[in-house]
């Protein structure tokens, strides 16, 4: 089995300073796994406060960042799945979703949670092609 752990700048650094035991991206097989992102600042790997739509904006370039990190793109993405705090955001996150996978979106499961340890309101994954 070939499987890679992945160092993204500006996330990787984040979650070691945040002590969370995971890799923010790992290749293997032809698969790129990138764990559940929440909105974060790039440069520094803080999480980034907002309103719901910017917070799945910044989510969804933390997860486009990560993919690019493992040679792999936005347009190579099979399956996502969104998780919330709150279902009422659904519209909200579909029309900020929707510009970024405007053509052929990929699978995609959207999960209402009840709460975070951390302050945000969503976090998306994804399974994307190598």
């Amino acid at each position: 089995m070939d499987r890679t752990v992945i160092e993204v700048p500006g996330i990787s650094e984040g979650i070691r300073k945040a002590r969370v035991p995971l890799s923010p991206v790992i290749k293997a097989n032809g698969f790129v796994f990138v764990s559940g992102l929440p909105p974060m600042d790039l440069a520094t790997g803080a999480f980034a406060k907002g309103d719901i739509a910017t917070q799945t904006e910044l989510s969804l370039k933390a997860v486009k960042h990560a993919l690019e990190a493992a040679g792999s793109s936005i347009d190579k993405v099979c399956k996502v799945t969104v998780y919330a705090s709150n279902a009422a955001h659904f519209r909200t996150i579909n029309e900020v979703y929707a510009r970024t996978f405007a053509t052929a979106p990929p699978a995609r499961t959207f999960v209402a949670v009840g709460s975070w340890p951390l302050d945000f309101d969503i976090e998306i994954e994804c399974i994307a092609l190598a």
